[in-house]
């Protein structure tokens, strides 16, 4: 049987049906950069060159490409049920994978805190951050708080692309184009501050008290009007922005005090991208909400989903009890492959130790990411984790275009970076070697050099 991969050289007229997602289609089209196998930490390219994955995909194979253990759990599953129907019915697996991720989610460290024990499946990120925002308000509702259906996202937040999604994020070209997306909706500022805050190694000191304008926005809209507050933890996608000493602390405090719920987008930062299960284990903040996806399978098949608490749960559980209480839901909702292979992720996580490791290695990556100040175009340095930027100042006029000459430059030499804007990105797959990353920042400060 013939398999996609078997034509690996593309004629141009071949490329054309294809409307690539978030990519400039007339340039890529006319300088294709075509992968055709992973293993490890590489790509392979189809004029058969070796790529250093220096950005786990897309922010997803934190436990490498190919492994065998997650590959042949696929395959066991494929053979053996390829689907389930998730409505009115379901599949072991489904379970057993709730569980298993309910137990990696932050205990309750006081007694007000939440038990995030209960999870609800479906297929991306985007739709996860939509399942988040539909629960939180039906929540409230059910609550007897029905004008609760306002919604605070962040500026430069990136919360998917559903209409949900993009409303509370905060990255202008992601909103521009699509009218007015959902009403009642309003936005904290960003923390990121370069002339307080530049190349600080980890946490930054300053911008705590920013969390306070959550307050002004209760004050303005009052807090009986507001169903949830949603941040990332550490904002991956537009920059790599860390939160401040005391932040999300703060904001925890405020949500709480006000009946609001507190949703962390863990998308990126789940799964051992911070050296821990998720975000919110390692700054110690209970949200009520997290979602996931990208990590929880490594990226090797769609699933994503949302840890919610007990008490969110039960207060869902009302009424007749042949009545479905949330009308919501996907056809792929607990895919039995996305199950499979995700259990298996999760085995190899653990096993290889993976999150430790992680935060074993952030030192490592800080020491050698904050080595990039003081090189050409460099305005700052940040990092947390596994995960850092160098963030470029802009060409007059080209936003972005120095950060993309630089990708370029770094993918020629066989080295693969993310550009937002002009920042560029590191996250390594969590078994990168200490070789792997230094060649990962040492090709970007030889190109840095090598723009203007």
């Amino acid at each position: 049987m013939t398999q996609l991969s078997d034509q690996v050289h593309l004629r141009p007229d071949q490329l054309d049906a294809f409307w690539m997602p978030f990519t400039a289609n007339r340039q890529f089209k006319q300088a294709p950069r075509m992968l055709v196998r992973a293993e490890g930490m590489h790509f392979w390219t189809d004029d058969g060159r070796q790529i250093l994955d220096g950005i786990s995909g897309l922010w997803c194979c934190n436990a490498g490409h190919n492994r065998k253990p997650i590959v042949e759990a696929i395959q066991r599953q494929a053979a053996t049920l390829d689907f389930a129907p998730p409505f009115q019915m379901a599949h072991p697996l489904a379970f057993e994978l709730a569980s298993r991720i309910a137990e990696l989610a932050p205990r309750p460290a006081t007694p007000a805190d939440p038990a995030l024990d209960h999870v609800f499946f479906c297929n991306s990120g985007s739709e996860a951050v939509d399942t988040a925002l539909k629960i939180a308000i039906a929540c409230q509702r059910i609550r007897g708080e029905g004008a609760r259906t306002r919604l605070i996202g962040r500026e430069r937040g990136y919360h998917g692309v559903g209409f949900g999604g993009i409303a509370v994020g905060g990255i202008v070209s992601n909103r521009k184009m699509f009218g007015t997306l959902l009403a009642g909706v309003d936005h904290l500022p960003h923390t990121h501050n370069l002339e307080h805050n530049a190349y600080s190694v980890g946490q930054p000191e300053w911008g705590a008290d920013l969390a306070d304008e959550l307050e002004r926005i209760v004050t303005l809209h009052d807090a009986s009007t507001i169903a949830a507050v949603i941040v990332e933890p550490v904002a991956g996608s537009t920059g790599v922005l860390i939160p401040p000493l005391g932040y999300l602390q703060r904001l925890r405090e405020i949500t709480r005090k006000h009946g609001i719920l507190l949703i962390f987008d863990e998308v990126i930062c789940g799964f051992g991208r911070l050296g821990a299960a998720f975000g919110a284990n390692r700054f110690g903040v209970v949200p009520d909400m997290i979602t996931f996806a990208k990590g929880v399978t490594s990226g090797t098949v769609p699933m994503g989903g949302v840890i919610v608490s007990k008490q969110i749960y039960q207060d869902f559980m009302v009424g007749p009890p042949g009545a479905i209480e949330l009308f919501h839901g996907y056809t792929y909702s607990a895919h039995p492959l996305a199950c499979a292979a995700a259990l298996a992720t999760l085995d190899v996580y653990r096993d290889e130790q993976l999150f430790e490791r992680a935060a074993t290695l952030e030192p490592v990556l800080a020491k050698l990411a904050h080595g990039l100040k003081g090189r050409p175009h460099v305005v700052d340095v940040r990092n947390l984790g596994f995960v850092a930027a160098v963030e470029l100042e802009p060409r007059a006029g080209q936003p972005g275009a120095r950060a993309f000459d630089v990708f370029l430059k770094c993918y020629e030499q066989g080295v693969l970076v993310r550009t937002t804007g002009d920042t560029i990105a590191f996250s390594p797959a969590l078994i990168a070697s200490e070789a792997d990353l230094e060649r990962l920042v040492s090709t970007v400060s030889e190109n840095l050099a090598r723009v203007d």
